[in-house]
C-alpha cells in the first residue's frame, strides 16, 4: 500500500463531509428497462451523469431495473466517443452519485474483436512460493503494439482466481462461485461471456474467470437486486468491469474518484456492485462481469496517433487482458 494513501483518504473523506449533497437540479433520463417491483429495497442511492453541462439523473436504487434493454443504452447514446487505435473507441463520463461516489469519473473503452486481437499477459517476480505479481499498465507504455490493456479477473493472494487459458493451454483449472463468469476468446478471435456452471476448454484460445456476474442476457442477477442474498450491495470501491454489447463488441469500464480535479483518483472510492451493473447496462452491455477493482484497477489506451494514456493502479497484478492490432 502506498504510504500517501492513508492521508489522502482522510482528506477525501473530509471533503465529502464538507461538500454534502449536490444541490444542482437533476433531470430524469429514463432507460427502457423492466423494474423488479417485488424485490426488497437496495441501499438508497442515485447516479447522475454530466451531459452537455447539465447533471442528468439516469438511475435510482428504488426503481433499479431487473433487465436492461440493449437499445437504447442511455449513456452509450449520450457519450462523446473518441477514436483510439484501429478498432478501439473510448470516452470519459463524469458521474455524480451518493456518499463516496459523489464525484466519479468513468473511463470506457469499446473494442471490436473483428479489428483487434486479444490475448492474456502474465508477469511475476521471484520464484516458486516467493513469487509476486509484477504486471502493471505502466510497463506497457513502451510496447507500441499494445493498444489496450486492463487487469483481468479476480486475484487470490498472488495468483489469478479460477480458470485461465493461455494460447489454447489450460494454465489454471476452473473454480466455482454462484456468480462466476468466464470471458472467452475463441480461435477465430471472437469474444463472449459464459455465465455459471463449470467452463470447459472447448474452443477457448484465451480465457479467464471472474465474479460477480453483473448482467446475463440483459438481466441483473437476483442477488444484485436486493440485500441478504450473498452479495454486499452497499460497499463502495474503485471498479473495473468487462461486458459484451449486442454487436459483439467488448466494453471495459474503469472508475476513478474525481475530487479536486482528479488529484485524488488513486483513492478507492466509487460505485456499489448494483451501481456498476447499472453502469454496464446503460453503456449497452447485454452481458457483464466485475474485474478486480480497488487499488488493482488499471487501464491503458493508445490513441490513433500511437500515444499511450494510462490510468495506473497501486498494486501489480498477475494477469491482464491486452489488445493488439489484428493481422
Amino acid at each position: 500500500m502506498n504510504a500517501r494513501f492513508g492521508t489522502a483518504g482522510a482528506v477525501a473523506l473530509a471533503l465529502l463531509v464538507a461538500a454534502g449533497a449536490d444541490a444542482r437540479a437533476q433531470l430524469a433520463l429514463a432507460p427502457a428497462v423492466a423494474v423488479d417491483a417485488s424485490a426488497r429495497p437496495l441501499p438508497s442511492s442515485t447516479l447522475s451523469a454530466r451531459l452537455d453541462g447539465r447533471w442528468v439523473r439516469w438511475w435510482r436504487a428504488d426503481s433499479a431495473p431487473a433487465r436492461w434493454s440493449a437499445s437504447p443504452a442511455p449513456l452509450a447514446r449520450a457519450a462523446r466517443w473518441s477514436r483510439g487505435a484501429d478498432g478501439i473507441e473510448w470516452t470519459e463520463l463524469a458521474l455524480g452519485g451518493s456518499g463516496e461516489a459523489w464525484r466519479t469519473r468513468v473511463v470506457v473503452a469499446r473494442l471490436d474483436p473483428a479489428r483487434v486481437a486479444f490475448r492474456l499477459d502474465t508477469a511475476f517476480t521471484g520464484r516458486a512460493l516467493r513469487r509476486r505479481p509484477a504486471w502493471t499498465v505502466e510497463d506497457q507504455r513502451a510496447r507500441r503494439d499494445v493498444h489496450f490493456a486492463v487487469n483481468a479477473g479476480q486475484f487470490r493472494v498472488t495468483m489469478p482466481w479460477g480458470w485461465v487459458v493461455l494460447d489454447g493451454r489450460e494454465w489454471r483449472h476452473p473454480d466455482t462461485a454462484p456468480l462466476a463468469s468466464a470471458f472467452v476468446v475463441d480461435a477465430a478471435g471472437r469474444a463472449r461471456l459464459e455465465h455459471g456452471g463449470r467452463p470447459a476448454p472447448g474452443d477457448a484460445r484465451w480465457a479467464f474467470q471472474s465474479y460477480p456476474t453483473l448482467l446475463a442476457g440483459g438481466a441483473v442477477p437476483v442477488p444484485l437486486r436486493a440485500p441478504g442474498r450473498g452479495v454486499d450491495l452497499a460497499h463502495r470501491d474503485a471498479r473495473a468491469a468487462l461486458g459484451i454489447d449486442a454487436e459483439g463488441r467488448v466494453l471495459v469500464a474503469l472508475t476513478r474518484f474525481d475530487a479536486l480535479g482528479g488529484r485524488l483518483d488513486f483513492v478507492p472510492f466509487g460505485l456499489t456492485v448494483p451501481e456498476t451493473a447499472a453502469l454496464m447496462g446503460a453503456l449497452g452491455a447485454t452481458d457483464a462481469v466485475m474485474l478486480d477493482g480497488g487499488i488493482s484497477a488499471q487501464l491503458l489506451l493508445r490513441d490513433a496517433r500511437g500515444r499511450a494514456r494510462a490510468w495506473e493502479g497501486l498494486r501489480a497484478v498477475p494477469l491482464a487482458l491486452v489488445a493488439t492490432q489484428r493481422r
